[in-house]
């Protein structure tokens, strides 16, 4: 694999694929909007030899969804290992004769936590209210795909007003990563636990997470991270925080929900003490505005300690992704609250490389290029009633 330029990368149509870019015998390539990733994904998958695994959030059926389920139904009819896994929340839109037709060509379906799977269980709500978040698909042995991006067609949508008919969640700026090299193995042993698992068969202990000391990593690597945030071994923060400590110069959050929590928000001001630039992007109106209500009630709070705030216009923001130093890229479906950091299932990738970081950091400055950016004075200038509100939106913080 011939290793691209970061420079090559800079010119390009807003939204379509950035690189390939080389990193540790892997190829990776960034996109920042659906369509592209869909038809890459469909060209994938109707090359595929052994096998198409895919988990998604939400799934539509819209052009994009029905274009990803005719390739995974050609696949399967071939005689291919096809499975499809949806969250049962998330997915509560997918029609089921879409599930069935998928199943009859030979696709294994499976809803995660649908209602009427866990409402036999002791603790019935606590397990609905644990959802599978991640966006991975792996094709054969060479290639995967992760990062925040759902199967939704958002081809033609420009605006919110555009956006309506789409569902909560759905994003229409995102971020997601095609990987190709032999490290995919370790994210279809990922999907895999969690398929036996949900359908009670042997799946053996998961990997230990072994937290690289960032500082004394070489260039040119990357780790992959399957979070179960249940088990306090397996959270997020585990990860974000000893990353975060090693900033230096800048740290860059572009985030669709923005409720840092405990360790990793007392990080962010830590790095801004320390004389890094802090820089988040959110989006200006939220599908979920509780969310943002919440966030807006403590951007003084940061405002104050010298993070600066963005607020993304016109087009909802859906990343979850961070840059720190030009140096570390985090690419998933993790976003900074309280339900990715402590209840979701998510699934994020660190990488090191600078090449990668020129094309995720291009990104960020597309988005800041089309922000606002928020003031202490825009912050105290709302009314009462708005203020009432992002409190109350606040105290509910942990179960948005």
């Amino acid at each position: 694999m011939q290793k691209s330029s970061p420079t090559t990368a800079n010119h390009h149509e807003p939204g379509c694929a950035l690189g390939p870019v080389e990193v540790a015998g892997h190829e990776f390539t960034l996109y920042s909007e659906s369509q592209p990733l869909i038809d890459a994904m469909v060209a994938d998958i109707l090359s595929a030899r052994s096998r198409v695994w895919k988990e998604t959030y939400i799934y539509m059926d819209d052009p994009a969804g029905r274009a990803v389920a005719d390739a995974l139904c050609d696949r399967a009819r071939a005689g291919l290992d096809v499975r499809l896994m949806i969250d049962g929340f998330g997915g509560f839109s997918t029609p089921t004769a879409m599930l069935t037709r998928m199943q009859e060509a030979g696709v294994q379906v499976h809803v995660f936590h649908a209602l009427t799977q866990v409402i036999r269980k002791p603790r019935w709500l606590r397990a609905f209210n644990q959802r599978n978040h991640r966006k991975l698909m792996v094709v054969d042995e060479q290639i995967a795909y992760f990062g925040g991006m759902n199967v939704v067609d958002q081809s033609g949508i420009q605006t919110a007003e555009d956006a309506k008919a789409l569902p909560r969640s759905a994003g229409w700026r995102d971020v997601h990563a095609r990987m190709v090299g032999p490290r995919t193995s370790e994210i279809a042993a990922i999907m895999d636990r969690l398929w036996r698992r949900v359908h009670h068969e042997k799946r053996g202990k998961p990997p230990r997470w072994r937290v690289p000391n960032f500082a004394r990593t070489p260039d040119d690597s990357f780790y992959l991270f399957d979070s179960r945030p249940t088990f306090g071994d397996r959270r997020p923060h585990r990860v974000l925080v000893p990353l975060m400590r090693q900033a230096r110069r800048e740290i860059t959050v572009l985030m669709a929900y923005f409720l840092p929590m405990g360790r990793v928000l007392r990080e962010l001001v830590k790095a801004r003490r320390r004389g890094a630039r802090v820089r988040v992007v959110v989006p200006e109106v939220s599908d979920v505005p509780l969310v943002q209500w919440a966030t807006r009630h403590f951007y003084e709070y940061l405002l104050r300690r010298g993070i600066h705030i963005y607020e993304r216009r016109d087009r909802m923001l859906h990343s979850k992704a961070l840059l720190v130093d030009d140096r570390w890229s985090v690419i998933g479906s993790c976003n900074l609250d309280a339900r990715s950091l402590r209840i979701n299932l998510e699934f994020f990738a660190v990488i090191q490389s600078k090449a990668l970081a020129a094309l995720l950091s291009e990104i960020c400055r597309e988005e800041i290029s089309e922000s606002h950016r928020v003031t202490i004075k825009m912050a105290r200038e709302r009314s009462c009633w708005r203020r009432w509100l992002d409190r109350l939106a606040w105290n509910m913080r942990k179960w948005l």
